[in-house]
């Protein structure tokens, strides 16, 4: 699978796209038809603290492109909610699969 990062305000960072492509390997091994991924990182300006570092996540398989973001005080955190959200997609993209 090949992994692409972006980043938009945010300095690069290596230890994010380690942890990312961690958790995304993870899910090549329960979904082996995903065949590209698209990571985007960036800041916003929020009132809140609990939001604001950004992690956007698209999935390229059979069918429509996956995608899936969230916003949350971390970066780890926010890969974390952004690779349990395409789990889910993925888990229902499969059952379809098998229903055809």
């Amino acid at each position: 699978m090949n992994i692409n990062f972006e980043y938009d305000n945010v300095k690069a960072s290596n230890r994010l796209e380690i942890m990312a492509a961690e958790k995304l390997e993870k899910l090549l091994d329960k979904f082996d038809f995903v065949v590209r991924a698209d990571v985007f990182f960036k800041t916003e300006n929020t009132s809140s603290s609990d939001t604001g570092m950004i992690c956007n996540m698209r999935l390229s398989a059979p069918g429509p492109r996956l995608f899936a973001e969230s916003s949350t005080a971390s970066f780890e955190a926010s890969i974390a909610a952004t690779i349990k959200e395409l789990d889910r997609q993925l888990q229902r993209r499969k059952a379809k699969m098998k229903s055809h």
